[in-house]
């Protein structure tokens, strides 16, 4: 994964939506929220993903260990859709993205090791793309700054008709307006697509610690939701809605260990899940004697 890190901007497609803070660790109240995400998502081919890829990817894990990178980032596998795993990694400014690859770039030892996993995790490959988002804060509501225990990413994405920015602009007043009124809980980050892909794309990431989660958004959540606005705000948010979008998508990940490089703290915080043990394997029996006399 981390190979798009050597060719200085690797830039990845849409997908939907964002938590903020995916990979790097930042105290909450302490330091400003990363605004650059960088998403690479790679397609594997037929019968080449689950541990098959978990293996592979692990070598870049293991490549930035052994540097003791400071760049953090988080891997996820598709519950939804085709088969493929996004690679989230958070950057405070596109300065500091540059800044990141250059210094990939300049470490011969790293690049190899970098070189060598991405050669063979491409024999795994269909294909794979890249893109850069940007946080929007007013469009984002108490995104959470701690999410070492988010274990799934509910991801949303949304295209905006050209010329509809203003109308998209109400719709996610009405939203977030509503949410904040009847739903004191939710939480989400929004980002704009910059590079790699469509414009007008946006993107919401929801982090769930458990899948329960949704099933209470589906019961309570959304008639909380529904009161918050009233009938006539309902009415016109779709009318909002229908005029400035014109197609979305979403879609359910497993936040991934094995794929991932993250923080100690994030290790400290959940050691069973970050580190994972391989599986022993099963003990081998002795062979039975034979009944029969030896000639």
């Amino acid at each position: 994964m981390r190979k798009v890190a050597s060719s200085l901007l690797g830039l990845s497609l849409a997908l939907g939506g964002a938590c903020a803070a995916l990979g790097q660790e930042k105290s909450a109240g302490t330091a400003p929220r990363p605004k650059v995400l960088q998403i690479m998502r790679e397609y594997t081919k037929p019968g080449k993903s689950g541990m098959v890829h978990d293996k592979a990817e692990s070598a870049f894990v293991q490549a930035m260990s052994h540097a003791k990178w400071p760049t953090n980032y988080v891997g996820m596998t598709s519950l939804t859709g085709k088969p493929r795993a996004l690679f989230f990694t958070f950057y405070d400014s596109f300065e500091a993205l540059e800044k990141d690859g250059a210094a990939v770039a300049k470490n011969a030892t790293l690049s190899a090791a970098i070189d060598r996993a991405g050669e063979a995790d491409g024999q795994l490959l269909d294909s794979m793309d890249q893109g850069i988002f940007y946080f929007s804060d007013e469009m984002s509501l108490r995104p959470r700054a701690d999410l070492s225990q988010v274990r799934f990413l509910q991801i949303l994405s949304f295209h905006v008709r050209p010329g509809h920015d203003e109308e998209w602009n109400e719709v996610m007043k009405l939203v977030k307006g509503a949410y904040e009124k009847g739903v004191p809980d939710a939480h989400w980050g929004m980002f704009r697509q910059m590079f790699g892909g469509e414009g007008g794309t946006y993107l919401v990431l929801i982090g769930r610690k458990s899948l329960s989660e949704i099933d209470k958004g589906i019961l309570q959540d959304d008639m909380k939701f529904a009161a918050a606005l009233g009938e006539d705000g309902m009415k016109k948010l779709n009318e909002k809605f229908g005029a400035s979008v014109d197609s979305s998508q979403e879609q359910l990940f497993a936040i991934n260990p094995r794929m991932s490089y993250v923080s100690d703290e994030w290790i400290k915080a959940d050691p069973d899940f970050w580190k994972p043990k391989a599986a022993a394997a099963p003990a081998m029996k002795p062979p039975a004697e034979d009944k029969k006399a030896k000639p």
